[in-house]
């Protein structure tokens, strides 16, 4: 199926929910146009500054078909291109990658409050309260445990998959706040954002002009 595709995207600077969407459709190898709402649009702004338990953003339109939550977007694209790997093949690999891509959607709160994504920005020695640093435990656990499993370099071995898409913001906030972390998981990190994929995004991201005021508040 090769369709036109429009996926809807608000910031690439702070916005963790379109950079997974848009990586997923460049992973699968879809082609696409992007339509970029504006951080004023109501959608947007609740996806942006977290004050919806739904959001609309991203949302891939293909073949008139819709789809929105990050989450489904990636199963779409895994059974549209089931060759590009954004899901691994192995039975019991499979259903690990949906297990740490659904803790990633569901969970870690407190590290998306207090740690929102912010490409533009960096805070050298940043301070991590208590809570953050048990969701950076956490997330680190899981890096160390795919990468000791699968072999690296990515969570599920030589490709990006799933899991890795879901990821990748983290990655970003680790980088902005200065995150200090162990070697398997600072060479993961470093892996994800030498991805060219990774790169143009938060080439892109750094180009935008507007600015969200409520996530710029001095740190």
């Amino acid at each position: 199926m090769t369709g036109a595709a429009v996926l809807t995207i608000s910031s690439k600077n702070y916005s963790s929910w379109s950079l997974r969407g848009w990586l997923l459709c460049r992973m699968a190898g879809l082609e696409f146009e992007e339509e970029t709402l504006s951080a004023s649009d109501p959608s947007a702004r609740a996806e942006l500054l977290l004050l919806s338990p739904s959001f609309l953003v991203p949302a891939l339109t293909h073949d008139g078909i819709k789809v929105w939550d990050t989450l489904a977007i990636g199963e779409y694209l895994a059974e549209l291109f089931p060759g590009a790997g954004l899901l691994p093949k192995a039975a019991a690999a499979r259903a690990h990658c949906r297990a740490i891509s659904g803790e990633m959607h569901s969970g870690f709160t407190n590290l998306r409050s207090a740690l929102p994504m912010n490409l533009k920005a960096q805070y050298p020695g940043f301070k991590i309260w208590a809570g953050a640093q048990a969701d950076i435990n956490r997330i680190t656990q899981i890096w160390r445990d795919c990468l000791n499993r699968y072999g690296g370099p990515y969570l599920f071995g030589a490709k990006p998959c799933l899991a890795d898409a879901m990821y990748a913001p983290v990655v970003t906030r680790f980088a902005t706040y200065d995150v200090r972390m162990d070697r398997a998981s600072a060479d993961y990190c470093e892996t994800i954002l030498t991805l060219p994929e990774m790169m143009e995004w938060i080439e892109a991201a750094r180009a935008e002009p507007d600015a969200v005021e409520e996530l710029e508040a001095e740190f």
